[in-house]
């Protein structure tokens, strides 16, 4: 965001007139997006291989959106959005197809799909509702939601692995635990956070 005085239109119509709101990094963002249903597909049409190809170009769009913002100096309100809504969009749909997809040699266990599913849903909930009662806020992650989206990015990459050499691996389970154990940690992590009102950044 510009580090401007804001004209009589107000900081929010400044900032969108100054910037361009599709920059390179935000349009790489929705490239990442878009991923997402087409990795469903795939696994759905039991593509494993094809879905962790799809998987690891989705996860490079994650480094270069970030180092396109960097390096182009155009880090915006609308990507610092964007980028977190990307990530959960992704994970959501693999964790979803990655537990109910047929024929799966290994499937992510419903409890754990159940458990991140309804942390988003806190989450979301939490911010339409900060929103609302204290005005425009931006929210960046916490080093735990960070964690936890690593740990969720990695379980998933396991099982795409896994189901790709159609091979089962037992001490996956551990990885299971793990990432339910930060899922669960980090949402009371953030309700904590957001009952204390020390959550968001107001937008000037």
């Amino acid at each position: 965001m510009l580090d401007r005085a804001a004209p009589a239109g107000g900081p929010f119509f400044h900032t969108a007139m100054a910037a361009p709101i599709l920059t390179l990094a935000n349009q790489i963002t929705l490239v990442r997006m878009g991923l997402a249903p087409l990795l469903v597909v795939l696994v759905l049409e039991r593509q494993m291989k094809l879905a962790l190809g799809v998987f690891v170009v989705a996860g490079l769009t994650d480094l270069f959106d970030g180092l396109a913002a960097r390096r182009a100096g155009q880090r915006t309100a609308l990507g610092a959005m964007l980028d977190p809504v990307a990530d959960k969009v992704l994970l959501t749909s693999c964790f979803i197809a990655l537990t109910w997809g047929p024929g799966l040699a290994v499937a992510i266990p419903v409890w754990l799909t159940v458990v991140t599913l309804s942390r988003d849903a806190i989450i979301i909930v939490s911010v339409v509702l900060i929103n609302l009662a204290h005005g425009r806020r931006i929210f960046y992650p916490s080093m735990l939601g960070k964690l936890t989206t690593v740990s969720q990015i990695v379980t998933v990459a396991a099982v795409l692995l896994l189901d790709a050499v159609g091979r089962p691996f037992p001490p996956v389970r551990y990885l299971f635990l793990a990432t339910v154990g930060l899922t669960v940690v980090s949402a009371l992590h953030y309700v904590y956070l957001a009952s204390t009102g020390r959550t968001g950044t107001a937008v000037p």
